[in-house]
């Protein structure tokens, strides 16, 4: 009964230790970020209040039509305009905030709300496509590349994904399940609209192109639902930082008046028409779920991986944001023979910020090139020689290890060191990103022309949001690459 007795009491030890020990670690984790988050701006409604009617995946997978979804597209945004817009503090009321209902940033006002879902029809349908933007984002970020696709015969279809396009707090609620639902009304969609025996394509950037690879290998096991042909990768979240599973244990204490700041990880002015700038820590933490999510399904369904569509990647060397290694291990290490490419943007070598940048990029450039055989496709874009701005693309085809260099008739632009994570999809005269922005077209800020000089703590925005690029110098290589693409 003793020895008995003993394994009880040691068993109850260790089962309080199990107990108490996330508790203390979320505790130790938890007050001082809820302390810290109190030096953040305070939160306005556009953090505070979330738009009512959002759809979720219990909506829009009860049946839920494009037509549907479009209406409650409507709904959200009036409640916007009319419920939280209306409550901008005076102080606030300014052209630089998109939520004033005078500013020239305000997307209303626009021809065109690029924070809506969009369609581009072309007179012969030779296709279809469904893009998927990427998280804080909204439809816009896909404008340039529905249009190549237009242009080369393809019906394009732009969805926003719920919780974005509207206010912050809309992604402080929206969860993965909510967007993998809204992807699987995309394509349905899509594959109706173009009809049977047409080329079906996803486009997916950053989380987008996480979805649109979850998406498809859920095709590979449930024979149901539309497969796609192809996938386009802009920049896609196959891996993210491990940190951002403590998303949820940093806002453990959000729901205190006195700590509500704590569930964001930034707030910060809301001058972008198109794009969220104060991020939710539920951002963070969705990215973590869905490449989990995908992981599972990458390893569940290996075995039916034979049957994976072709998938065409680009991505920058250098990424912020996603693991640019998980892109290369975690996806395309694990595709078929089956046609796929993968197109990643060097580094600028001949940029006087190289002695200032660390050697974890160069381990990346030999494994690409490292004389392994590949199944699929590598072509990296990079300076020809490193004294010179041009750069060459160096391509070499599946299954081989020679290298081709071919000139592209581009160049690196001066100051540029590298492309960035939200770069890549758009072009240089993008009239809200580029860095010669079409100026036919004004959404009342030219965030790529901004090159500021001056002191610090002056301007309303982050200083890494100003430096960050925000175009991609080399659209013209993508666009041909793309229209090469779709058109095999």
């Amino acid at each position: 009964m003793s020895t008995l007795g003993a394994g009880r009491r040691s068993a109850w030890k260790w089962l309080r230790r199990a107990v108490l020990l996330p508790v203390v670690f979320s505790f130790l984790i938890a007050v001082p970020w809820g302390l810290l988050s109190r030096d953040l701006p305070q939160l306005q409604p556009w953090h505070t209040e979330a738009p009512r009617g959002e759809l979720t995946a219990a909506d829009i997978d009860g049946g839920l039509t494009l037509a549907d979804y479009l209406r409650r597209e409507d709904e959200v945004l009036r409640d916007v305009r009319d419920r939280i817009e209306s409550r901008t503090p005076d102080a606030l009321k300014t052209r630089n905030n998109r939520y004033f209902s005078g500013s020239p940033s305000n997307a209303r006002l626009l021809p065109t709300d690029w924070n809506r879902t969009f369609e581009l029809v072309p007179e012969t349908i030779r296709g279809g496509a469904l893009l998927v933007h990427g998280m804080s984002d909204s439809p816009y970020s896909m404008r340039a590349v529905a249009r190549v696709l237009w242009d080369a015969g393809l019906y394009a279809l732009a969805l926003r994904m719920p919780g974005h396009g509207t206010v912050p707090a809309g992604l402080a609620r929206a969860g993965w399940h909510d967007w993998a639902a809204a992807v699987r009304l995309g394509v349905r969609h899509v594959r109706q609209r173009i009809g049977n025996g047409q080329p079906l394509v996803i486009v997916g950037y950053s989380n987008g192109g996480a979805l649109a690879v979850l998406y498809t290998l859920e095709t590979l096991e449930d024979r149901s639902l539309p497969r796609p042909d192809g996938l386009v990768l802009l920049s896609p979240m196959i891996g993210v930082s491990p940190f951002a599973v403590l998303s949820p244990v940093i806002s453990l204490f959000a729901g205190v008046p006195y700590f509500n700041r704590a569930a964001w990880t930034s707030v910060q002015p809301e001058y972008n028409p198109f794009k969220y700038n104060s991020f939710p820590a539920n951002g963070g933490y969705q990215s973590h779920l869905v490449t989990r999510e995908l992981e599972r399904a990458l390893t569940r369904e290996r075995a039916r991986l034979s049957d994976f569509p072709p998938v065409l990647t680009f991505q920058s060397i250098v990424d912020s944001t996603v693991e640019t290694g998980a892109v290369v291990e975690r996806l395309h290490d694990r595709l078929p023979a089956n046609g796929s490419a993968l197109v990643m943007f060097d580094l600028n070598r001949l940029s006087a910020a190289r002695a200032f940048m660390g050697g974890e990029v160069e381990g990346l450039f030999a494994r690409l090139f490292g004389g392994t055989p590949r199944r699929y496709r590598v072509s990296v874009v990079t300076n020809a020689t490193p004294d010179q701005a041009e750069v060459i693309e160096k391509d070499v085809e599946p299954g081989t290890t020679t290298i081709r260099d071919r000139p592209l008739e581009l160049a690196w632009p001066r100051y540029v060191f590298s492309l960035s994570h939200v770069a890549v999809p758009f072009s240089l005269d993008d009239p809200l990103y580029g860095l010669t922005p079409d100026l036919r077209e004004d959404y009342g800020i030219r965030l790529g022309q901004l090159e500021p000089r001056g002191e610090r703590g002056v301007l309303l925005m982050s200083m890494d949001d100003v430096m960050r690029l925000k175009c991609n110098p080399f659209f013209p290589y993508l666009e041909e690459r793309l229209r090469a693409w779709v058109a095999r």
